[in-house]
């Protein structure tokens, strides 16, 4: 028997004749932060209202502890989910909004009552009962959407882009409320962003999505330090993103220069996509690196500095914790193992799909 808590088999769906999602598979265990991550248009939301039984998939199942619910309405899934919009009643007070779901439930009177003030307290929003939604802040309201979700005790809980409306601070208070939240209540996230600082910082497996195929799945770390593919290391992150050729194993050839790196099992003279993070480019003297080249910009970023240095023809992205002046010459060195190699993307595959733009589509 499978340990999954859900599974996506093969789940394909289209909209007005544009394809959004592809074959998609996808493994979810219990008390996974999942998070889909990707471009508008990419079919991360699509593939969340599947999973919440808001759109039925052309072809493939969504198995939910071994049973097969791709048919089973939304209401009679152990699944909740928390919007963007946070779909608050503006007419019901904190407490009516929290109590909707049970009453259609006819839960008990005094079962709705303690819900209720154990879900508040949980969201630290405890004496907020007859508070009307249009009285709080936005950072309120999306606690109250959560209160409203978790009282219901969803095995999972979905959550589309919810805080994509708040401002930096306290969007960055509540990645910790959430993550604190999933800990306590042993449910299963599966998040939604196109933001992938939040990813990285929240998730335990992060699934980029591009075109409605899954690119890379795997832990912050993984996806950060080991991508598969050129377009994931653009998309996460800053990368320097070169074109070079793998002329044997652990050598690679780009800028006009042989590189050692780490990497095997190409074809002799492959063509490669090269990704180097700007936190792993070292600035020494002129003639100590592999290349040398000349700071052409510099910003000052709080914990390091950011510099443009044109060398090899290339416009190179440096974050160094020393400044070094506009117009030095200097030389850029890698170490091998900081010199990931890939196969060589077509450049149609890195093309994101401007006319997809429209969330119906994502």
């Amino acid at each position: 028997m499978s340990d999954n808590l859900l599974e996506l088999r093969g789940i394909s769906k289209a909209f007005d004749g544009k394809t959004i999602l592809q074959e998609l598979d996808l493994n979810i265990k219990s008390n996974e932060f999942v998070t889909l991550l990707g471009p508008s248009g990419c079919g991360k939301t699509t593939t969340l209202r599947i999973v919440g039984g808001f759109e039925k998939p052309d072809t493939g199942s969504v198995i939910f502890n071994g049973e097969d619910i791709t048919a089973l309405a939304p209401e009679k899934r152990h699944i909740n989910t928390v919007f963007q919009k946070y779909a608050l009643f503006p007419h019901m007070n904190v407490e009516e909004n929290i109590a909707f779901g049970l009453k259609i439930k006819k839960k008990s009177k005094e079962y709705i009552k303690d819900k209720i003030k154990y879900a508040l307290k949980l969201v630290d929003l405890d004496g907020f009962e007859k508070r009307k939604p249009n009285s709080l802040s936005g950072g309120q309201q999306q606690r109250i959407a959560i209160a409203r979700a978790i009282v219901n005790e969803p095995e999972i809980l979905l959550l589309d882009e919810p805080l994509g409306a708040l401002d930096l601070k306290l969007r960055q208070d509540m990645q910790s409320e959430l993550i604190r939240l999933k800990n306590e209540l042993g449910i299963t996230f599966i998040y939604v962003t196109h933001d992938q600082e939040e990813a990285l910082t929240m998730s335990d497996k992060i699934v980029v999505m591009h075109r409605g195929l899954v690119q890379q799945i795997g832990t912050p770390k993984d996806i950060y330090d080991e991508p598969c593919n050129a377009f994931v290391a653009d998309f996460i992150g800053d990368s320097n993103l070169l074109k070079g050729k793998m002329l044997d194993d652990r050598l690679v050839e780009f800028l006009g220069e042989r590189v050692i790196c780490v990497d095997e099992g190409f074809g002799k003279n492959e063509p490669v996509d090269i990704v180097i993070r700007p936190e792993d480019v070292e600035i020494n003297e002129v003639g100590k690196g592999i290349v040398n080249g000349v700071v052409k910009n510099i910003l000052y970023k709080g914990a390091n500095y950011e510099m443009t240095v044109e060398a090899g023809g290339f416009d190179w992205l440096i974050h160094n914790t020393v400044a070094y002046p506009v117009g030095s010459m200097v030389s850029l060195y890698v170490k091998p193992f900081n010199i990931q190699i890939m196969k060589q993307m077509d450049e149609s595959e890195m093309i994101l799909d401007e006319d997809m733009e429209n969330e119906t589509y994502e």
